[in-house]
């Protein structure tokens, strides 16, 4: 087996399953939940996977662009065990045999909170790692690839990310994403009149644009940390 081939299709059932969670009223509560299990468990496969880089954690040079990926690494565990734990909590069908009294309501924000940051932050995870994750897919067509012809595949690509990221900012204000992301609001609003693969496309163009942040973030810091070391 392709093992990076394999780390790929792993991430892809993640972005798969987290802009399937996004929608639950539209997708109904019995499925979210299943969804949510099924996240989990290839999160765990996901971590398998990458040991390597859990059991290098305290060693080695810590350099900007290593820390910034293990805080948001960090910060991406706490929502997502947030996620899972209020989702247990608040659980009507998967999880119902867990009885929990008292502390809906604060389950209930817990969750909606922690569900936003994962999704930001899982998105922006997912843009620093980009250029490693591109380069796994597309290994057989860039070798086939020569000279003008990925000049041209390489700016055609540019111009369509540049304008995913732009409409993504106008779907993260379109659908309030940072009214949930601070807790302004205690609940999400869903036009029941919309078709679900609208919200999922808004969705999607927001991921997409946090995903071409994280991709310039990282270039970014790896750019300066070069310039600075080799002056």
């Amino acid at each position: 087996m392709n093992m990076q081939k394999f780390k790929v299709e792993i991430d892809i059932l993640l972005t798969v399953a987290l802009l399937l969670l996004m929608p639950y009223e539209l997708v109904g509560e019995t499925a979210h939940e299943w969804i949510g299990v099924g996240m989990f468990a290839v999160l765990i496969i996901h971590h398998i996977l990458n040991r390597k880089w859990t059991g290098h954690i305290g060693k080695g040079k810590y350099t900007p662009v290593r820390i910034m990926q293990t805080i948001l690494v960090c910060f991406l565990v706490i929502s997502i065990l947030g996620s899972m734990l209020s989702g247990i909590i608040l659980s009507r069908h998967v999880f119902d045999f867990i009885n929990i009294r008292g502390i809906s309501a604060l389950a209930g924000r817990v969750h909606m909170t922690c569900a936003y940051w994962g999704f930001v932050l899982m998105s922006l995870h997912l843009g620093i790692h980009w250029r490693m994750i591109m380069s796994a897919a597309g290994k057989q067509s860039s070798k086939s690839d020569k000279g003008q012809t990925r000049h041209i595949r390489t700016w055609i690509l540019r111009i369509l990310s540049t304008a995913v990221a732009l409409y993504g900012l106008y779907a993260f204000v379109k659908r309030n994403i940072a009214s949930y992301l601070f807790l302004q609001v205690h609940f999400v609003f869903f036009d029941y009149s919309e078709p679900v693969i609208f919200y999922i496309l808004d969705y999607a163009a927001a991921m997409g644009m946090m995903i071409f942040l994280g991709y310039y973030l990282n270039k970014g810091l790896q750019s300066i940390y070069r310039k600075v070391h080799t002056e």
